[in-house]
Formats: C-alpha cells, structure tokens, sequence
C-alpha cells in the first residue's frame, strides 16, 4: 500500500508493521521500554477509566494503560494498519475491556462517544501541520468535558543546541515533519483548539515530553 503523505515517518511498511514491538526496542536501545512505563505512570489513570487510543499500534502501551483501568474501564485503539490491527485483537482476545476499531487518524471521525482521556503517542509528529489540526479536533471531540489529551512525543528543542550525536541519529531516522514539530509552541496551539491546564513530563534527556492538555 502506497503512504499517504510520502514524506511521513510514521506510515510503516509491512515488515515494520508485523515486528514493530522489536523495532522499536532495537531502534531505541531499549530506551522506549523504559520511559514508555513512566510516561503511562504519570498519565495518572484512575479504576474506570475510559481512554482512545489514537495510532494504538499493536497495543503495546494499552497493555500499560489497561493495567490501571479497572474492570469497570475500558480502551478503544483506533488504527489503520491491518498488520496492527491483528496483534492487538490478538493481543486482547480474551478482554472485553479493549476494543480496536480501523480508522483514520487524521480525518475527522465520530465515533458517537467520548473518553475522560484520549492518547496518542509518536505518531502525530509524523503528520504535515495541517493534519495535525485533524488529530487534535478528533481528540477534542471525543473527549468529556475536563478530559485530557495526552501527546507522548518529541520535545519542543533546538536541534543546533543538540550533541553532535543526537543530532545525527535524529536525522538519519526522523521524517521531515518531525523538524517542524519540535520547532513549534504546542500549549499555545493546544490553547487555539480549547485545551488549558498544561502539565509535561520529560524523558530521554528531555527531548521527549508527554504533554497533558485538559478539554475546557
């Protein structure tokens, strides 16, 4: 299947798709395992929970979140990728907490219901700018009233102050679109969309931020 943005990083190819759990622990070093639990702790997920999951993957870190949802909670991954989409089912088989849907992220969608907190983790930074609005009305919609979205993604940082190092890792395996999403204020443009009360933690020496922006 041919990418629909072709200079995005964040549409994967089959074999990616099919081993993306290896993938990204061998393109991490193993660092993604670590602030992955870190970034799902400070999520602060309460028993009862509901919670969208937006790019869900092969469910990884809805295992994580699915943890402290209780049996009353539930999790809805949206995806596009069919290789996704069967090791997640796979993956919940036996859960009827968990719930996987195939759609599009990055077109307005209504999924006739709302979550007290939407996620979505490494994947918006791989949409061209005017996407991304779509992403974060789909959030914004399907959200309750003082709901949280969580983006787990790169820090806003400037890639000259970078160690010669990063910086070369960060180009050789970054799309385009992840050199604007560090660039711009994303409180400020969270703020234009009607989320306030901004809280971040940072991992991975601060160039990974979750950003939690609450629904007014």
């Amino acid at each position: 299947m041919s990418k629909i943005y072709p200079d995005s990083g964040v549409e994967l190819n089959p074999f990616i798709s099919k081993n993306y759990d290896k993938v990204m622990n061998i393109g991490s070093m193993g660092l993604y395992k670590r602030f992955i639990h870190r970034a799902i702790a400070d999520m602060n997920i309460q028993e009862g929970d509901s919670i969208l999951d937006l790019g869900c993957g092969t469910g990884r870190n809805a295992v994580l979140m699915a943890k402290n949802i209780g049996e009353s909670g539930k999790i809805l991954g949206l995806d596009i990728s069919e290789a996704m989409e069967k090791q997640f089912t796979e993956r919940f088989k036996n859960d009827g907490r968990m719930a996987f849907q195939n759609k599009r992220i990055d077109q307005i969608i209504d999924l006739q219901q709302q979550f007290d907190k939407v996620f979505v983790s490494f994947v918006i930074h791989g949409f061209p700018h005017e996407v991304r609005e779509n992403v974060i009305k789909n959030a914004y919609n399907h959200l309750k009233q003082g709901g949280a979205f969580y983006i787990l993604d790169f820090a806003e940082f400037d890639m000259d102050k970078m160690p010669y190092f990063h910086k070369v890792i960060f180009k050789a395996i970054e799309c385009k679109y992840a050199f604007d999403w560090i660039k711009r204020d994303w409180k400020q443009i969270l703020s234009g969309y009607g989320f306030s009360d901004f809280e971040e933690h940072f991992y991975m020496k601060n160039y990974v931020r979750l950003l939690k922006a609450v629904k007014k």
